[in-house]
């Protein structure tokens, strides 16, 4: 019964937010409050949801001062330079801009922080997407798929969990699966390149100069609040919020309109989110905007490297190294009280829309493991697996987890469903290290699950909404993952 209702709370949560019935919020909070009730344990709820929250607190203490510190990264312009770079590459040409995303996204994601990642490319790419009228689900899709493949980076998280809940060391995990997760990436970018071309034959091959066409208005697009547009529609419009990607917001991403919007880039060209340079390049972010620190771009550059160094090196806890980073950064380069309370301000909409989901996230999470779904669901998946698959347990695990892993927390996978997988491959001979390296295959999917806090700030700072989102992702990170797997099965690896 327990398994029933499991699946059916997930579908109906993934169903009602796909269709625009019910905000994500909501969804993650009524829905699994309904299913608590109905399955007769209504009167534990408030337990469950106590618990769930104290689980997912750290998560949300992380989400909040990394986002306040990477925004203060980006209103000094330490990514200036990188975002330039790439903006150099894409010129106007959406193939260019669609790879261009993905190997952002993998780049940046080797500090095995999926917020930072989203932040800073949706804080470069968005601008493109936006004045060339390009999809944005495409860029969410791009980027969480990327990230997702990279994700499991020995510190990054799930390697780390697999390698713990069956005792192995990681090296041992990660090292020989480089060669699949290798062809994973490299999948997610021929990807990236036939989404391009989709776009190109949709919109037309623009050149700089006509990217630069002034338009008869501005279109202000915040990066806070979730959920606030239609991914579907690259034209959609939306309303400028503090943290907003606009001519005014701290995020330097600038626009102008030809009737003078106060606080408007002086120079910019009138497209929204995009500036021109001196020398009439696309800049992207507005290199006058007045949050800017140049004389302090070593300093930045050199935290920033100290705040992921320590974050590889495990000195401290993350929320802790993200705390102590935001404060410092705000210190130094704002030593004014005034513009230390305009930053948190400017960022604020997006830290509260972001930290609310986590904590909506765990009530589904603490009804999912407090009435036991979870448990029954895993031991229904397990136990339904055909007996003469048994010397093939690697593929198996490396096929549930898609599933397995979008429907629950790695922490619930690695720990509560991989050593039964593990167990049943041991007793007819397969290694637990092929066990651990098929676990990881599930990744590319895992991050857009609606359990996962970091796809919220992509979808909100990139103004998509989230059932827009899985709509267009799923697809293509699942067949990534078969990719990676298959690779995985081709190289002898699992």
């Amino acid at each position: 019964m327990l398994t029933v209702l499991g699946f059916a709370m997930i579908a109906t949560f993934l169903v009602l937010i796909m269709m625009r019935k019910m905000s994500p919020i909501a969804a993650l909070v009524l829905i699994p409050a309904l299913f608590c009730v109905a399955v007769g344990q209504g009167a534990q709820l408030g337990d469950y949801v106590i618990e769930g929250v104290g689980k997912l607190a750290p998560t949300a203490a992380m989400l909040m001062f990394a986002i306040v510190y990477f925004g203060v990264m980006i209103d000094v312009g330490l990514f200036d330079p990188i975002v330039r770079g790439i903006l150099r590459f894409c010129k106007a040409d959406p193939v260019r801009i669609v790879v261009g995303t993905a190997v952002l996204a993998a780049i940046v994601s080797l500090d095995g922080d999926g917020s930072t990642t989203f932040m800073i490319t949706v804080s470069a790419m968005y601008p493109l997407y936006k004045r060339l009228g390009m999809s944005l689900v495409v860029m969410t899709g791009v980027a969480a798929t990327a990230n997702g493949v990279m994700n499991t980076l020995p510190w990054g998280g799930p390697t780390a969990r697999a390698a713990t809940a069956l005792k192995l060391d990681a090296a041992d995990v990660f090292v020989p699966m480089i060669p699949a997760l290798a062809m994973g990436l490299l999948f997610v970018f021929v990807l990236a390149y036939v989404l391009g071309r989709r776009e190109r034959k949709r919109i037309g091959y623009l050149t700089l100069d006509e990217a630069l066409v002034p338009e008869t208005e501005t279109v202000l697009v915040g990066a806070g609040g979730l959920g606030g547009g239609n991914g579907s529609d690259a034209t959609d419009t939306g309303t400028g919020s503090p943290t907003g990607i606009s001519g005014t917001t701290p995020t330097g991403i600038s626009g102008t309109t030809p009737t003078g919007t106060p606080g408007a880039a002086p120079t910019g060209p009138a497209t929204p989110g995009a500036s021109a340079g001196e020398d009439g390049g696309f800049q992207g972010l507005d290199p006058n905007r007045p949050t800017l620190r140049p004389h302090l771009y070593w300093f930045n550059a050199g935290l920033t490297l100290v705040l992921l160094a320590a974050m590889i090196l495990e000195l401290l806890p993350i929320p802790v190294l993200f705390l102590l980073g935001a404060a410092l950064a705000l210190t130094v380069n704002y030593p004014k009280t005034a513009e230390q309370k305009a930053r948190i301000a400017a960022h604020a909409d997006n830290v509260l829309n972001v930290s609310g989901m986590v904590f909506a996230a765990a009530v589904f999470t603490g009804v999912l493991t407090g009435t036991g779904m979870v448990k029954h669901m895993a031991d229904w998946l397990v136990g339904a697996i055909p007996e003469g698959m048994g010397p093939h347990m690697a593929l198996v695990t490396g096929v549930l987890s898609l599933p397995l892993t979008y429907f629950m927390s790695n922490d619930g996978f690695y720990f509560g469903v991989l050593p039964v997988l593990a167990e049943a491959g041991a007793a007819h001979g397969v290694s637990p290290l092929e066990i651990a390296r098929a676990s990881l295959v599930g990744q590319a999917l895992h991050m857009s699950s609606p359990l996962v806090p970091a796809v919220y700030v992509l979808v909100g700072m990139a103004k998509v909404e989230f059932g827009d989102h899985t709509r267009f992702t799923v697809k293509w990170a699942a067949l990534t993952s078969l990719v990676v797997l298959a690779a995985g099965i081709v190289f002898g690896i699992v």
